[in-house]
């Protein structure tokens, strides 16, 4: 099994949730949500504290995939202080984001959520638009 999705795996029992909302603050986590420009999200720490940062302004619909990316970088690269996509696209080439996106795939379409569509003729990104998960990095599933 792939270290990110065991990670997934170890976060959603241990918290009995999905929920990346839930997760971060169970992690003592700080959301904040605040006017970020063009920036979706991104993640910082100071000292021992760690903050997920939310553009305010984004469609609520966002907020779940935006958080949880931002919590896959808390927990994949806690000492990483890098700014996500500057741009209202979820697609990133490099290393540390692509993580961050299997991060989000894996946690917010779950296997078991998959298997639910198993009789049915849709395909991974019709049960990843269902899931409210991006689109973009629907890919990034492994299954």
């Amino acid at each position: 099994m792939h270290f990110i999705k065991r990670k997934v795996n170890e976060l959603v029992k241990r918290f009995n949730s999905n929920d990346p909302f839930e997760i971060a603050e169970g992690l003592n986590i700080i959301v904040l949500f605040e006017d970020l420009g063009k920036t979706l999200g991104y993640y910082s720490s100071y000292k021992r504290y760690q903050f997920i940062h939310i553009n305010n302004r984004l469609d609520e619909t966002l907020h779940r995939p935006v958080c949880c990316h931002e919590l896959g970088h808390a927990i994949l690269h806690p000492n990483s202080n890098t700014p996500f996509l500057k741009s209202k696209t979820f697609y990133a080439a490099e290393k540390i984001e692509v993580e961050a996106n299997k991060f989000t795939v894996e946690m917010l379409l779950p296997d078991e959520g998959i298997l639910k569509y198993k009789n049915t003729n849709l395909s991974l990104k019709e049960i990843a638009q269902i899931h409210r998960v991006p689109q973009e990095i629907c890919h990034l599933k492994k299954f």
